[in-house]
């Protein structure tokens, strides 16, 4: 199986093997949860961590992906002819307050991410490469209510031996939905800032603060875990100027990679009746 087919798998029997069952208070349902869940994958060994035990719809998180390298925080703008994922959390305005992209390029006042490839193009050695999304004077603490908060609430890159790492940290991580469409997605940023570096995909990182399954999502999880497919390493060739032209809201970058990573992929059946609990 892929490297990633495997840690999925293990993160997934330790969750149902080791896992507190508790109900929780906002969404009223059971989960099962551990605390702590980190993997590391090489993405030039391993190759593109893209989930096969099942089919993941891979326009949603390419889509998704560019629209937050944009700043964008309104769906309407490039995301939504792609996926409707965000659009449940939107405001009457149509405004995603916690837009994850809008908050790396524009809410703190300065532009995290653009300055984060300034700092490497000129010091490659630097370990200050950390981008915040969670907004402490606005999310969590039981402050006000919002239809969603940032899950990676902040990530770290780094460049060592010519090649970029990236760290994503997670408060919270739904591991049947939410899981691998965010691997996949801060994967594909691993490899778009590495390109627009010059410096070739290192390793990912993922540590999950809350890894779950929702009661809800035990069946889809006890047939995941007996799942097997041996698919061949799939090896994500970015079209070039990625990052530019991400910032540009090129439509055609979005189906440029959806192709690539389309033309090697062959997961096994969907698993039906899968909802997103909020």
């Amino acid at each position: 199986m892929l490297k990633f087919d495997e840690i999925y798998q293990g993160i997934l029997r330790d969750i149902m093997t080791r896992g507190i069952a508790e109900v929780n208070c906002r969404t009223k349902h059971e989960t099962k949860a551990l605390p702590g869940v980190h993997f590391t994958t090489d993405l030039e060994k391993d190759g593109f961590p893209l989930l096969t035990l099942r089919k993941i719809p891979i326009p949603m998180f390419v889509a998704e992906q560019i629209w937050f390298i944009t700043g964008a925080r309104k769906p309407e703008i490039f995301l939504r002819q792609f996926t409707k994922i965000w659009d449940m959390f939107t405001n009457p305005g149509d405004v995603v307050t916690v837009a994850y992209g809008y908050r790396w390029r524009k809410h703190f006042g300065r532009d995290q991410l653009g300055l984060l490839i300034k700092l490497l193009k000129e010091d490659p050695s630097s370990r200050h490469g950390v981008i915040i999304t969670w907004d402490p004077a606005q999310d969590g603490l039981g402050g006000a209510i919002k239809k969603n908060v940032p899950c990676p609430f902040t990530f770290t890159v780094n460049i060592i031996g010519g090649r970029l790492n990236l760290h994503n940290i997670v408060r919270s991580n739904d591991v049947i939905l939410g899981f691998p469409s965010d691997v996949a997605g801060f994967a594909l940023l691993a490899y778009i800032l590495a390109q627009k570096l010059g410096v070739r995909p290192g390793f990912y990182s993922h540590s999950i603060s809350n890894a779950h399954v929702y009661d809800t999502h035990y069946f889809a999880a006890e047939e995941l875990m007996k799942r097997t497919n041996n698919h061949k390493k799939i090896t994500l060739t970015l079209p070039k100027n990625a990052f530019d032209r991400a910032e540009k809201q090129d439509v055609k970058l979005v189906q440029e990679i959806v192709e690539n990573l389309t033309n090697q992929y062959q997961p096994l059946e969907p698993i039906k009746g899968l909802k997103i609990v909020l």
